[in-house]
């Protein structure tokens, strides 16, 4: 039986912990019990590309176009999206975010951030802050990583 590095049981415990975290932060954001997974992913990616075509979108949240069109008029009756037809090819429609679309994002962050300082203060000392204060950029790091630079 091969011996797994020092370093397994930290990756297996901090994996279990951001999940937790993320859950629990999706479990404080009245936003984000509307809105699924994918629906959020969508309204991002929308916030930094500014239009896509459903097909873009569907590839890029690696599901079908099929079920990009259920989560498009999903969030075209709450109101968050625009569609205006491409002028070379009006069979094509580029989806963006309406005016209530881009002020929901910063309404989302906005509920996560004051959750999780509400967190840190009630449940943190000053010196697990100023521990959680280092561990940011690390985490940072493990954010940026690529997969493709893992050993196989």
């Amino acid at each position: 039986m091969t011996s797994r590095p020092d370093n397994w049981h930290l990756a297996a415990e901090l994996r279990t912990v951001v999940l937790r975290l993320v859950k629990q932060l999706r479990a404080n954001s009245p936003t984000h019990g509307r809105l699924s997974l994918t629906e959020r992913a969508v309204i991002k990616l929308l916030d930094q590309h500014q239009t896509l075509l459903p097909s873009e979108l569907a590839a890029r949240e690696k599901v079908t176009n099929q079920s990009m069109s259920q989560i498009l008029s999903h969030l075209d009756e709450l109101g968050y999206l625009t569609r205006q037809p491409q002028a070379t090819d009006k069979r094509k429609v580029r989806i963006g975010l309406s005016a209530a679309g881009q002020a929901l994002l910063p309404t989302m962050r906005q509920e996560l951030d004051d959750w999780l300082h509400h967190a840190l203060q009630e449940v943190c000392s000053p010196q697990e802050l100023a521990c959680l204060d280092e561990a940011v950029p690390v985490l940072a790091k493990l954010v940026s990583f690529e997969a493709a630079a893992r050993p196989r």
